[in-house]
């Protein structure tokens, strides 16, 4: 899903979601040293950081170069923050170091989520928390749907799915946790958004783009681009519906290194 457009639309949705909750409730605290797995253009970074304060530090990890220069840019005035270059499943950072190890909207695109989440065991200090928030079901949480939207949203998360992104990472993600030997395993519902009515300009904007980054992975899967389309321009309309409940929920789930 790499494209100008998408770096866009990340940096959107991180703005607009309210983040500081989950992690004050998951347990940053002041002075902490934190890990920042899958950073992107580090607009969570920059919250992390601003939490933690000056007595802290926040390092933010990604592979990908331009999302790391728009971190860089976006915390230039942070001084506690810190940024590396390298896969969140292999960072080559050192074990037993981190009191709080967050990743968020990373580990649905990764074909091995097990992978990074024994690596945030491992750098994570003895005690330290592990907390992934990801999604679960993403835009399949409609009511009234008609029948023939209801079939092309199955069909885009199976085509999802096959390209390598799994929107139902979220209940997967407990077992994950348990299965990497964390402890004290907890998972908290929160609405990604919730829409009684027609949505938002931002929300429309946000699956506009995403259609539209998509489109070539996924036109084949709806028989071709016109039909891809056409089921796009269905989508936004059920959003755009007044009449229509439209929610998708985040999970968050915490647990701790013996």
């Amino acid at each position: 899903m790499e494209s100008e457009a998408e770096a866009r639309r990340l940096i959107e949705q991180a703005r607009a979601l309210p983040v500081r909750p989950h992690l004050l409730s998951t347990g940053l605290q002041p002075g902490m040293k934190v890990l920042d797995a899958g950073c992107g253009p580090g607009v969570v970074t920059s919250i992390l950081a601003e939490l933690v304060g000056p007595s802290g530090k926040v390092t933010g990890v990604d592979f990908n170069a331009p999302r790391l220069a728009e971190a860089r840019a976006t915390c230039a005035s942070l001084p506690q923050c810190h940024f590396l270059q390298a896969d969140i499943r292999s960072t080559d950072l050192p074990g037993d170091t981190f009191d709080y190890v967050w990743s968020q909207y990373v580990l649905e695109y990764l074909p091995d989520p097990e992978r990074a989440i024994a690596e945030f065991h491992r750098v994570a200090r003895p005690g330290g928390r592990v907390v992934v928030a990801d999604v679960d079901g993403l835009g399949g949480m409609n009511w009234p749907c008609p029948p023939e939207l209801e079939e092309g949203v199955q069909t885009f998360h199976r085509a999802v799915r096959e390209a390598g992104v799994d929107l139902y990472i979220g209940r997967k993600l407990f077992h994950l946790f348990r299965q990497a030997g964390l402890e004290q395993v907890q998972v908290h519902l929160a609405p990604l958004w919730i829409v009684a009515g027609a949505a938002d300009a931002r929300l429309l904007s946000d699956w506009q783009l995403r259609f539209s980054t998509l489109e070539a992975a996924l036109a084949p899967a709806f028989g071709g681009k016109a039909a891809y389309q056409a089921f796009c321009e269905g989508y936004l309309r059920l959003l755009s519906n007044p009449d229509a409940l439209k929610y998708s929920v985040l999970l968050i789930t915490e647990g701790r290194k013996r």
